[in-house]
């Protein structure tokens, strides 16, 4: 199946065709994949509801497009190509023919421990194969898998499998990033105390070893396997059944279950793989994100295998042993389409050029990043120093909302333009608004970016409160997909990602609500109130910086490290603040609302340019906070 558009002109041609009649250009695309049952409709939608489905009436099994197909053509090709953590480890080859033979194995294994259609299954796990076989055998059998990246707390694991009263939990006994060694199994130990709905916790056990094991509940992944046949049937799915449940942080309140599913998420993650990455039967493919993350759901796991592609996973860090790991590692493999996010990007620029002069990229065709903007300094170095300036570099804008790339070059074949993504994949149609509502129509102008027509992966609801997706989504423009980003376009119609313009903070790619951070912090004794806000950042493109008001019973230095502690507790190391200043009030409104605005403007060093601070309830509070800033 081959899905690809060959030149600029092509791309046009299908974008002009996309867009005039959504309908048959999807149908034609639908068509390629494997079908239980044909579709009776290609879609029917209304935002404002909102309500959309895609490939009405087919029935489909996203694992039959991603293993099955491939056994007759590809059997012996490699599926998955694992590079451990550790250097001197040998790394692992899964072909197509092995690989459907151990998501059927495990599938198995699932129904056997009274895994059914519908079943919720929350993962945390190393990115090991075991990861993306486990996601696999849940799809396989109609369970709905719920990956967790294991670098998150206890609690927010527990607030997670809660919200989707998950029946069970895959883990492993440890994880390997870098020299650090983390025993993930007491982590969900520790989750599970405040979670009633899991059964079975299923562990993958890399090191052989039992550690509080409880018996009755826990089960090794040898012996949820053990007597279990390595064939199994897909499960019959409509195209609107769900597929997975992936959690992201918002404006508000707690984090938010993306549901994605079967039939409209395949199609639109095989295209988008396809088109933007240009891939070549043959081709070693390497996106060196984490599965916990939508990278890896759409571009480590389904996009590539349903296309038939050898996809590496890698367990390490970029900078273990030394900053040029990436490297080596694709001088090793031959890597063909590497992508990555900008804070690698960034960090390793930082390393010297030495750690990149000397390895043989040749082999490298397309490079990609991810997660955020990329800033120009970044880019130039991607392009000279990794591209050798042979390598077009997609710039791909996309959200765990949308499911798949929606702006980006696609390989060589579109025009480059450092910090801009470029042009909407067909079939994706966005629009700028201005503040009032109003489609800005002219290019050179920024605005809110939204989408006006549906596509196939888009978000069908936020599980088990649909109304919450449409307030944060669907509410803020009339029958339109906001995606709370800011945007403009260039003279040629390109577009350029300006960044969020609500309160959410794009951390090294990874999107942090101020409210959850914040409720984290507020939750210590110590603590009357804080006010959370990004900062700009030179490696991760935004940190986090905590106001904090506390009490007179606990110093300065130990609010600081309490502060950081709860937030390490409640949400992950990866949430906790940069910089904390401790103040004695924050800016408000007379009606009490907390002027963020201003928090980013001091923490931005943009202090002249407040405007009029009169008004507040308290205006002295502004020059106390400008004084004390950290950054």
């Amino acid at each position: 199946m081959d899905l690809r558009l060959k030149s600029f002109e092509e791309y046009k041609s299908a974008y002009k065709s996309s867009v005039e009649n959504p309908d048959a250009f999807w149908d034609g695309i639908a068509k390629q994949f494997k079908w239980i049952k044909p579709y009776d409709k290609v879609c029917e939608w209304d935002f404002r509801k909102p309500d959309v489905k895609w490939f009405v009436g087919g029935k489909v099994n996203i694992t039959e497009n991603a293993l099955d197909v491939h056994l007759q053509e590809r059997p012996d090709q490699t599926a998955i190509l694992w590079e451990p953590n550790e250097v001197n480890e040998p790394a692992l080859e899964i072909s197509y023919k092995e690989l459907y033979h151990k998501v059927c194995r495990f599938a198995n294994a699932l129904k056997k421990q009274g895994i059914q259609k519908g079943d919720r299954v929350v993962l945390y796990m190393p990115m090991v194969p075991e990861l993306a076989i486990a996601c696999l055998a849940c799809a396989r059998i109609g369970a709905i898998h719920s990956v967790v990246f294991a670098g998150f707390s206890a609690k927010a694991m527990a607030d997670r499998i809660n919200d989707a009263s998950a029946k069970m939990v895959i883990t492993a006994d440890e994880l390997r990033r870098g020299d650090k060694r983390l025993n993930i199994k007491e982590i969900v130990d520790t989750a599970l105390e405040e979670c009633a709905s899991v059964e079975r916790v299923i562990v993958y056990q890399s090191k052989g070893e039992k550690h509080n094991w409880h018996e009755g509940r826990d089960l090794s992944w040898d012996e949820a396997e053990e007597g279990c046949s390595d064939d199994c049937a897909a499960e019959p799915m409509d195209s609107e059944d769900m597929l997975f449940i992936l959690y992201t942080s918002g404006s508000t309140g707690k984090p938010k279950g993306v549901v994605h599913t079967h039939g409209g998420y395949m199609v639109y993650a095989t295209y988008s793989f396809q088109n933007v990455f240009q891939y070549e039967p043959g081709d070693i493919y390497w996106c060196t994100a984490d599965i916990g993350w939508i990278t890896g759901h759409s571009y480590i796991v389904y996009g590539p295998l349903i296309s038939g592609a050898t996809t590496m996973m890698f367990e390490g860090i970029p900078s273990y042993p030394d900053p040029g790991r990436f490297w080596k590692v694709c001088e090793k493999h031959k890597v063909n389409q590497f992508y990555t996010a900008p804070t690698a990007i960034r960090a390793l620029m930082g390393c010297g050029n030495e750690f990149v002069e000397g390895y043989d990229l040749s082999s490298l065709k397309v490079l990609g990043t991810v997660g955020e903007p990329i800033n120009e300094e970044a880019w130039e170095w991607y392009h000279k120093m990794v591209g050798k300036e042979n390598c077009p570099i997609v710039d791909t804008w996309w959200q765990t909302e949308t499911g798949g790339i929606m702006i980006s070059g696609l390989g060589d074949h579109s025009p480059q333009k450092p910090t801009f993504a470029g042009y909407p994949l067909p079939g994706i149609q966005p629009v700028i608004k201005n503040d009032k509502g109003e489609t800005i129509e002219e290019n050179g102008f920024e605005g809110l970016l939204c989408i006006q027509h549906p596509w196939p992966s888009v978000i069908r609801t936020t599980y088990g409160n649909h109304e919450r997706c449409k307030q944060v989504y669907f509410s803020a423009f009339d029958n339109c997909y906001f995606t709370g980003d800011g945007a403009k376009r260039d003279e040629n119609g390109m577009y350029r990602i300006i960044g969020r313009v609500d309160d959410v903070i794009n951390v090294s790619g990874h999107r942090f609500g101020t409210a959850e951070i914040e409720d984290a912090i507020n939750q210590h004794p110590e603590v009357i109130e804080s006010a959370v806000v990004g900062f700009p950042h030179e490696v991760k493109g935004q940190g986090i910086y905590a106001f904090v008001i506390g009490s007179s019973n606990i110093h300065e230095e130990g609010l600081e490290k309490a502060v950081r502690a709860i937030v390490e507790e409640m949400i992950g190391k990866i949430a906790r603040p940069d910089h904390i200043q401790i103040v004695d009030g924050l800016p408000k409104t007379r009606s009490g609302k907390i002027m963020r605005r201003i928090l980013r403007k001091i923490v931005a060093n943009e202090a002249d340019q407040l405007g009029d601070t009169s008004t507040l309830l308290d205006p002295e509070v502004v020059d106390k906070l400008i004084d004390g800033v950290k950054t």
